[in-house]
């Protein structure tokens, strides 16, 4: 009694919640639209797909790590703190990162109302492929107030190489008019020359008086050179010196997978600790059963961050400074956001449990879902899950501004995803009751497989949302199916670590190979046939889930409350006969003597 007096369960429970809704708004906040920052920068698919696919990488070896680290140290409190501190101030880093001049993937907006010529520089570089390509549908330039399309993604197997090259825009309209919806040209050192589509975006061609001058101007920068060094000499032994040799899409990529890598190395131990923390706390006061709500408040709060950050970011000018696109605010909501979830990370209640070697349980977890032929289904499923989500993950706000969504229509659709999500645990005593955790799992990949079906048709900005609602099945029912696996393999006290390496699976592990893949899929073939190629592929892993469930043999578990309440009924139903004679024998005694007591004492 005394140890439960000491801990406030409710207390403790309350500021978990707080922590995790908070944590996960500020993700939410950045996150899902942080690939559609990548394509305004001038990245490609590939490129795009790499930098996630290293983040996802990054976090699935360095989560553990950091986590075993830090309990070794007892330094949990601190590394949750320096974690929320450094990645705030490593994602502003990118902020400082410039666009490239490759080619115009700025913001599409409507400029009207801006009266600086910067406004119209602004116009000119966001100008549409499809101006440059054909004049047969001027309607692409007409831009509506507060709407963000980036280029439209095209696909090019033949060329996927960039070009480098200096586009001389006017903004002045006294002295230089804008050019008409009939006539778009390109002014490449003095030359007008006719654009090239490269990979996914519209690179201008390069005349020989480019090359010349950019040879030229390298030759002038080794003169100067102090000691008679070349940049080749010095680049052996310098990073920057070899980026400096690079074109300019290069030197975005590499500069922006750096900054992603230490992101990623920052914030990857925060998860992880702080679960281990709480719940190691909660089960100390033997309230472990109190873990779980902590879920729900995460999904809750990644809705109300993509929801509001893109509410906020579509009221907004295209320019919100003097120089800063209204792209930032997810920046800096997400710093914003960071300094609000600090009082609660410094409140979090935590337990240091040194008995419990979290190192041995993964190992023994992956040993349980390797010795189960069921859990080995499910852990195939659960990486094609994370194969597949990587590509919506990655992609689908892409899909959806080549067809004029906005922030506003991006955020709302993926806040229902996640609240759709969210209400399956009210749906799942009568789902449960109708399909088997194997069938539900199978309808959840199927689920899955229908959406990204659905986003290679879209039409419009606000047709996604329909599809959005199946994020109840193909979310909240899988991983409910999931969870209910990890019960039937784990043994009493490893249902967490089960559940780990299933999360491992899925959100790190496939959806890392998913993104390298996805970006290479996009870059060669387009977006449609991206999420086309995964439907196919859910479907048809679906069909095949169901037919070796039907084969693979089923393994119960040996239930051992019900076997000693089961051998404690067989011991009464054989003894019950023998305990009732010596009742009733014990009964007439104490009667017969009663009877004669009082005989004696009249």
């Amino acid at each position: 009694m005394k140890r439960n007096k000491q801990i406030d369960i409710k207390r403790a429970v309350a500021l978990a919640a707080t922590f995790n809704f908070l944590c996960s708004c500020t993700r939410a906040c950045l996150l899902p639209f942080l690939t559609l920052y990548f394509r305004q920068l001038g990245l490609t698919p590939a490129m795009t797909g790499i930098i996630m696919g290293a983040k996802h990488l990054i976090s699935l070896v360095w989560s553990p790590v950091a986590s075993l680290l830090s309990k070794h140290y007892n330094k949990r409190r601190a590394v949750i703190n320096g974690s929320l501190v450094c990645s705030a101030a490593v994602a502003l880093v990118l902020l400082l990162i410039p666009p490239t001049d490759v080619h115009t993937q700025s913001s599409s907006c409507n400029m009207t109302n801006q009266s600086s010529g910067l406004g119209d520089d602004l116009l000119m570089s966001s100008v549409q492929p499809e101006t440059f390509s054909t004049t047969a549908h001027p309607k692409h330039l007409v831009s509506q107030p507060g709407v963000t399309v980036p280029a439209k993604t095209l696909a090019d197997p033949e060329s996927a190489t960039t070009s480098e090259a200096s586009l001389y825009l006017h903004a002045d309209n006294r002295s230089h008019p804008r050019p008409s919806q009939e006539n778009v040209s390109i002014v490449v050192n003095d030359s007008v020359r006719e654009p090239t589509v490269s990979g996914s975006a519209v690179y201008p061609a390069i005349g020989s008086s480019a090359a010349a001058l950019r040879n030229k101007r390298s030759d002038l920068k080794s003169e100067e050179l102090p000691g008679g060094e070349t940049p080749e000499q010095r680049s052996r032994f310098d990073f920057l010196g070899s980026l400096k040799a690079m074109d300019a899409q290069h030197q975005l990529f590499f500069l922006i997978l750096i900054t992603v890598s230490v992101w990623e190395f920052v914030s990857a131990p925060l998860e992880w600790t702080a679960d281990d923390g709480l719940y190691e706390y909660l089960d100390f006061a033997d309230a472990s059963d109190r873990y779980g709500s902590t879920g729900l408040w995460r999904l809750l709060g990644a809705a109300c961050g993509v929801a509001g950050a893109g509410l906020l970011v579509s009221q907004l000018s295209c320019l919100i400074a003097a120089q800063t696109v209204r792209s930032a605010v997810h920046f800096y909501c997400y710093a914003g956001l960071t300094a609000l979830a600090l009082p609660a990370a410094s409140c979090l209640p935590l337990y240091l449990n040194r008995k419990r070697d979290r190192a041995n349980g993964l190992l023994k977890a992956a040993q349980l879902v390797r010795g189960s032929p069921r859990a080995l289904l499910c852990a195939s499923t659960t990486l094609l899950v994370g194969v597949a989500g990587s590509a919506v993950e990655n992609f689908l706000l892409w899909q959806m501004a080549d067809h004029g969504s906005n922030e506003l229509h991006m955020g709302l659709s993926v806040a229902l995803a996640l609240l759709s999500q969210a209400a399956f645990p009210l749906l799942a005593p009568r789902v449960s009751r109708l399909l088997s955790p194997g069938r539900l799992l199978a309808l959840g990949a199927a689920s899955l497989g229908l959406q990204c079906l659905y986003y290679s048709f879209l039409w419009g900005p606000w047709a996604v949302l329909l599809a959005q609602v199946l994020s109840c099945l193909s979310g909240g029912a899988l991983w409910w199916a999931v969870k209910v696996q990890c019960e039937e393999v784990a043994t009493p006290g490893a249902e967490r670590s089960v559940g780990r390496v299933y999360s491992a699976l899925s959100l790190h592990t496939g959806s890392g190979l998913g993104s390298f893949a996805g970006g290479f899929v996009v870059q060669t073939y387009g977006l449609a046939w991206l999420f086309r190629g995964v439907a196919a592929g859910l479907i048809v892993w679906c069909v095949c889930l169901l037919l070796l469930q039907w084969r693979a043999p089923r393994q119960r578990r040996i239930n051992y409350s019900r076997l000693l309440a089961a051998d404690a009924s067989e011991a009464s139903d054989s003894e019950s006969e023998q305990e009732r004679d010596w009742l009733d024998k014990a009964m007439d005694d104490d009667g017969s003597n009663n009877n004669y007591g009082r005989r004696i004492n009249h």
